[in-house]
């Protein structure tokens, strides 16, 4: 027993002077088998290839989908616009919603990589199941015969949104896990490693806008021209594709182990807070509990330094009279740790700045709902092509491809220059330009409708569901105005629920990013809901009835510009008062 109690202290100083060296890493990564990685054959960018290429493959699966859905909706299930704009904000909104239950798996108990692995398979039967929707005969309705067009039965919406949300259930295993997993292949110990971590945020959203320029151009002609059992069954072999690729590279992989349930944690501060909130919180923070070691009790975390905000959930690390005469410091739901109270602070800190995501998302979720419907009324022939509304989102794409390298090579070097920040922009900043451009965003949309509207007057096409001789192109602006918009705030956000966030909490602070995405269409929902109920009244038309040329879009288009300055407004006075979070070196 004494000879391999020593084989194991002799094994343990040398990785330790392995680490020291720079042979291994400094984070606590492991490899697949959970021993500690060589630097040299593992992580890094040899790793990202086979990420990046997963969630290229999974987000042109996914706007394979998304991107046209609300012209499935309408030409073949035969819905109103206003209930396929509905169900489809709602099941996007599902689609960020989920990511809470995979982040809270992903960090509590199966880590990132086993649960993209599970919630991939479930992704990709989700895809099969609409694709024989869509392929089936008896799945699908009939086509319609003039203006008459038979509802789908029952038994045909069960397995549509079966198959559509068995997607979102999918998609709540990958979205908070894939970056955070991709960033956790840069060593944060290593100085050179984490200033590759910057750029990795920014080819990952790249590889995004690869995934859904294809799907967005291509895949949007095919549903429309070539049929939707195709148009569906292309994405999922995508999907397929995306699961192939993330298993290829598990070899290289670095892999961080889970460090127990946030949710947990987070309510043993609140408990122990309230157990002692008649204890008086020390003026000196160090006489607060925290573990002597050099690392925290949280498996995978550092040690966050102190802050004087929330000072009574400082109460939860004021140790007792009673636990000083025993010394048993070990209950947490009684005693926490410092670090432990400050990984909820830092959530609570962040609330207002994810608050003010809320509003952009809903102004996001207009590309695939009201644009598209907007480009069924506009002139869509270009020479003799017609061009597909929902192809128009290729110049939001393409805005996004153009704007991630400017912003990198010219934007941030001018930045740098004048605000003497690595990054040009602190997140905080580059979050407030996009919500600007956001704005600006909307109007555009507001300009196109109001000339839209005008043309449908003179030419006598009010009353009649007809598109008006003006090009869909004008739409092109607000398009690339989003992609704009996209690259500045959905980027800034990536950066600072990363950096930002405790490190045990990584998973869970992505989800919560997504979460704003989730509000935003749930919000697009309900305003669309409750304009339709208060301008319908008396027998009115409505802004957006089924026939756009009778409705007041622009109004709608205007409402979103305004809430979106508004927002700006809020977030500023949010941004002034944030502070980062602080952790030990």
């Amino acid at each position: 027993m004494g000879s391999h109690e020593d084989d194991r202290a002799i094994l343990e100083e040398g990785l330790l002077q392995n680490e020291s060296n720079g042979l291994y890493t400094g984070d606590g990564s492991v490899d697949f088998h959970g021993n500690p990685v060589l630097k040299q054959n593992t992580g890094n960018w040899k790793a990202c290839p086979f990420i990046l290429g997963n969630e290229g493959c999974e987000r042109l699966a996914y706007y394979g989908i998304s991107t046209n859905l609300v012209t499935y909706l309408t030409n073949k299930l035969h819905q109103g616009n206003v209930a396929a704009a509905r169900n489809v904000t709602t099941w996007q909104g599902t689609c960020y919603l989920t990511p809470l239950i995979g982040a809270i798996l992903a960090d509590a108990y199966w880590g990132r990589y086993w649960t993209i692995a599970a919630f991939s398979t479930i992704y990709f039967i989700g895809m099969c199941t609409l694709t024989l929707s869509a392929s089936v005969p008896a799945l699908k309705p009939a086509e319609c015969v003039g203006f008459m067009c038979p509802p789908a039965s029952a038994a045909q919406y069960i397995v549509f949104f079966l198959g559509l949300y068995l997607i979102a259930l999918g998609t709540g295993g990958i979205k908070p896990c894939v970056s955070s997993f991709g960033a956790d292949q840069f060593d944060d110990s290593d100085p050179a490693e984490r200033v590759k971590k910057g750029s990795f945020f920014n080819w990952f959203y790249f590889s995004i806008n690869i995934g859904a320029l294809i799907s967005s151009s291509l895949l949007v002609w095919i549903q429309d021209n070539a049929g939707w059992g195709l148009g569906f069954g292309i994405p999922a072999l995508f999907m397929g594709l995306a699961i192939i690729s993330f298993f290829s590279g598990t070899k290289l992989y670095r892999f961080q182990k889970p460090g127990g349930s946030p949710i947990t944690r987070m309510c043993q501060v609140l408990v122990a807070s309230f157990r002692k909130r008649n204890l008086k919180v020390p003026g000196d923070s160090n006489l607060l509990y925290e573990v002597q070691d050099k690392s925290s009790a949280i498996e995978g975390s550092r040690k966050l330094e102190h802050s004087n905000e929330l000072r009574c959930l400082d109460k939860a690390a004021v140790i007792s009279d009673a636990e000083l005469k025993s010394g048993d410091f070990s209950d947490p739901w009684r005693l926490c740790t410092v670090t432990q109270i400050e990984e909820f602070k830092i959530l609570i800190r962040m609330f207002p700045i994810w608050a003010t995501g809320i509003v952009f998302a809903a102004v996001y979720a207009q590309m695939s709902t009201l644009f598209v419907e907007q480009g069924t009324m506009l002139d869509k022939t270009i020479g003799s092509f017609q061009i597909p509304p929902a192809s128009l989102s290729t110049f939001d794409v393409v805005s996004v491809i153009f704007w991630v390298p400017v912003y990198d090579r010219f934007i941030v070097p001018i930045a740098r220059k004048l605000t003497g920040k690595e990054r040009g922009f602190t997140e905080i900043q580059r979050m407030g330009i996009g919500l600007c451009i956001s704005v600006f965003c909307m109007s555009a949309a507001a300009v196109v409708e109001i000339k839209r509207l005008s043309l449908a007057r003179e030419l006598d096409l009010v009353h009649k569901p007809e598109a008006v001789p003006l090009s869909i192109l004008w739409q092109i602006p607000q398009y690339f105005l989003l992609g704009a918009a996209e690259v500045f705030t959905f980027i800034g956000q990536l950066e600072f629920f990363y950096d930002q966030s405790p490190d045990a909490m990584r998973s869970l602070c992505s989800a919560l990013s997504l979460l704003t995405n989730a509000l935003g269409n749930y919000l697009s929902s309900f305003i669309l809901t409750i304009v339709t109920y208060l301008t319908t009244r008396n027998g009115q038309a409505g802004w957006i009835p089924d026939n756009l040329n009778e409705g007041h879009l622009d109004f709608f288009f205007w409402m979103l510009a305004g809430m979106s300055f508004l927002n700006l407004l809020v977030y500023i006075v949010c941004a002034k008062r944030y502070r980062p979070k602080k952790a030990s070196s």
